[in-house]
């Protein structure tokens, strides 16, 4: 009896550290199970090229740290803050005032959240420009997708807790939009909130979300995704646009090659984390009141593109319509017939780099001209007064923008004599820059009553 439980401990034992026998002194005990657990992650050998710190600027492993800053930091916040409208907003202030190192600890749980919303948006660009969403990685595409939108809603969920103007009212802004979305807008809107309006339930609810259910879902799929990223052999290996010839693969160990970077690159992250919290502290207004509404009332920063898009386009469109067809985009992007591999290369290829900063010059020159236009000249509701404005405000602009873009694609294919891979990447560019722009209009150049000003009479959003 002792024999076969020996047995079967000894099995368990090895199927873990992935050896049948394990080494002998404490010292080789320790390395090895370092280096397992390390390597469960990553594969044991890396093409030497993927270590160039400019093929991939280290942003995933940035995104990792940042997360493990918010869990720390997220947990000593939660010893001091009170999820209730009545002591939520004072306990902000006694930790900024009474606890030591309080607002030092908020400032970097503030900027580590926002920077992270930034640094997953450019991860995802880098994987787009250098073709690394396609096989064997297009699932693991997909789950990105997911934890961005996870971190979206960590970021959304934390705005309200502070339960101040700024948080109150931008979270009653978005939370607004739902009522648009055909059949379950309304329901979604209550179900959020709690109830009709922004109160107890709501912070409970948002409390819940950031502090609980989004962690415990940002803990289960970030291992998965890197666990994805190792069964594909690692980041892709980057491949030179002047020589397409495949690259001779030099291999290196992961540790300590790779992670020896990791570690430096998490390392000054942190540090300048730090320094910047030290200069800057979290905003923090007045506390909440619901019958004061500030002028403007803008949405979290990162919604702002979407509020843009409500001041030129009708709600169904701008709230439900376009985001549904954004999304679709980009979940079906990896799955798209294309005509070559590219996987590897910057921008495709030369032709590819030219076409995508001809289409980010057409964007910087169109947006802001349609953007003006839209505010000053163009109006469809008085042009057509017979159609329903879902029409004449929604589904006509649309089409027009829609058409825009399909010409777009088809004039500089064909002016370029471009594969299907590199349209595609021009029109993406092409709408990523008019995105970005229409995020920074509704942060810099909206003032009150959400009218066009210049940012020195609107003030930056924090």
């Amino acid at each position: 009896m002792t024999q076969t439980r020996t047995t079967l401990f000894s099995r368990i034992r090895n199927s873990i550290f992935w050896a049948p026998i394990l080494p002998q002194t404490e010292r080789e005990r320790k390395k090895f199970l370092l280096n397992n657990l390390i390597l469960h992650f990553r594969p044991r050998t890396i093409p030497e090229q993927t270590l160039k710190f400019t093929h991939t600027w280290g942003l995933g492993g940035i995104a990792a740290a940042l997360v493990m800053l918010l869990f720390l930091t997220g947990i000593m916040l939660k010893f001091i803050y009170e999820p209730f409208p009545g002591r939520a907003y004072d306990s902000i202030i006694l930790l900024q005032q009474d606890v030591w190192f309080g607002q030092f600890i908020r400032n970097i749980h503030h900027w580590s959240a926002n920077i992270l919303v930034v640094v997953v948006f450019l991860h995802m660009v880098r994987v787009f420009f250098t073709g690394a969403f396609h096989p064997p990685r297009q699932f693991n595409w997909i789950i990105g997708l997911i934890l961005f939108f996870l971190i979206i809603i960590s970021n959304f969920t934390g705005y309200l807790l502070p339960w101040d103007q700024l948080a109150f009212w931008a979270i009653t802004i978005c939370t607004s939009m739902f009522e648009y979305i055909p059949g379950v807008g309304m329901w979604l809107q209550k179900l959020i909130r709690g109830g009709a309006e922004i109160g107890p339930e709501s912070l409970k609810t948002f409390f819940t979300l950031h502090s609980a259910i989004v962690p415990a879902c940002l803990i289960t799929l970030m291992p998965f995704h890197f666990w994805r990223v190792r069964k594909a052999r690692g980041v892709v290996t980057p491949r030179s646009l002047r020589d397409k010839s495949e690259p001779a693969v030099r291999k290196v160990p992961t540790v300590p090659d790779l992670i020896l970077r990791e570690l430096v690159v998490a390392l000054v992250l942190i540090a300048f984390i730090l320094v910047f919290s030290i200069i800057f502290n979290a905003p923090l207004e007045d506390k909440a009141n619901p019958g004061l509404s500030p002028n403007p009332a803008k949405a979290p920063w990162y919604f702002l593109g979407m509020q843009e898009l409500l001041l030129h386009f009708h709600p169904l469109f701008a709230v439900f319509i376009i985001p549904i067809f954004v999304i679709g985009f980009l979940i079906l992007l990896p799955y798209f017939k294309y005509d070559s591999d590219v996987t590897g290369f910057w921008f495709i290829s030369q032709k590819g780099r030219r076409m995508a900063m001809v289409s980010a010059f057409c964007a910087v020159i169109a947006m802001p001209t349609w953007i003006i236009a839209d505010e000053f000249f163009i109006d469809f509701t008085a042009w057509l007064p017979g159609p329903p404005t879902v029409i004449s405000n929604g589904l006509l602009p649309v089409v027009i923008v829609a058409v825009v873009v399909i010409g777009f694609y088809l004039l500089i294919k064909k002016k370029y004599a471009a594969t299907k891979n590199e349209a595609l990447q021009a029109v993406f560019v092409l709408l990523l820059v008019s995105f970005i722009i229409l995020t920074l209009t509704g942060i810099w150049f909206r003032g009150q009553g959400m009218a066009l000003s210049w940012p020195w009479q609107v003030g930056v959003m924090e």
